[in-house]
């Protein structure tokens, strides 16, 4: 398959996470709504979790399997285990200490200047700290919304690599599969996204931001993949997301729990992670 046809495929496989996000400018979902989407991005980002994982054990258990079967390569066995370890450690405790600096610290307001009002009164002081209070849990529900759109975009550069180097190989069926199952896979990916939005609604513009990282990724992985091997810099991928997506699984399951309705999250979470094994069967059914 040529280079052009490739990343034009790939592309085309990334981008059906578009297909989801506009949910997420959807007025009046009640609170149950809001505890089924958030949950069933949940499963959807469980699954991711479980399957990123899986494929990057795989690259380190080949490496030690290599040295069971009388390999000498101690040292990239070693390398590979502490890359997945390392990628996995940054993905979360580095996730975590990067939005602790970048939380807004709360400023106290200046009293209103003129006449007989100088100085706030009691409810003015109420007001204008429920304000802020709303405003800083807008931008932390956003922030999160692109930490799930990043953590996926790790994901699916993965994935691009995946159709990059079939496509090279010359493996055309292997390689339509992957496409399709991938396209697939990545229209749920969008609840991933919008999920731990809550009440807010998003712009466009932020959609298509949040888009572009998530899904972008499986355009420029698919490039790479045609023109690179490289089981490192697929293994570091595989790890950050991994650490990546299950910080913001206890991100949002925190988040979720004001609303209620535990039982029906918890169904939520069950459905996602199933979506996410049928649209994954597709590609594992074309050998990917």
């Amino acid at each position: 398959m040529p280079f052009t046809q490739t990343a034009l495929l790939g592309a085309l496989a990334g981008f059906t996470i578009f297909l989801s996000l506009p949910v997420g400018r959807l007025d009046n979902l009640s609170s149950r709504a809001r505890v089924a989407l958030a949950m069933f991005s949940v499963g959807v980002l469980a699954f991711l979790f479980v399957d990123v994982l899986s494929h990057g054990a795989g690259i380190v258990e080949g490496a030690v399997n290599d040295l069971k079967a009388g390999g000498n390569d101690w040292g990239r066995a070693i390398g590979l285990t502490l890359l997945l370890a390392g990628g996995f450690t940054a993905g979360t405790a580095g996730l975590g200490l990067l939005e602790r600096i970048m939380r807004p610290r709360s400023q106290a307001r200046p009293p209103i200047a003129g006449g007989a009002t100088e100085a706030m009164t009691a409810g003015q002081v109420e007001v204008a700290s429920l304000h802020d209070a709303a405003e800083a849990a807008r931008r932390h529900a956003l922030a999160i919304g692109m930490t799930v759109a990043a953590a996926i975009g790790l994901h699916n550069f993965a994935e691009g690599l995946a159709i990059g180097v079939s496509s090279r190989a010359g493996d055309l069926s292997l390689a339509t599969v992957l496409i399709v199952g991938f396209a697939l896979h990545n229209a749920t990916e969008g609840f991933g996204i919008i999920g731990p939005l809550g009440d807010v609604r998003p712009s466009w513009r932020w959609l298509a931001l949040a888009g572009l990282i998530g899904g972008g990724p499986t355009f420029v992985g698919a490039m790479v993949g045609y023109s690179v091997t490289s089981q490192p810099l697929e293994l570091a991928f595989y790890a950050l997301a991994g650490g990546a997506i299950l910080y913001v699984i206890g991100e949002i399951w925190h988040g979720m729990r004001r609303y209620g309705h535990r039982e029906l999250g918890l169904l939520m979470v069950a459905a996602g992670f199933t979506a996410g094994v049928i649209t994954d069967l597709v590609v594992v059914y074309g050998g990917g």
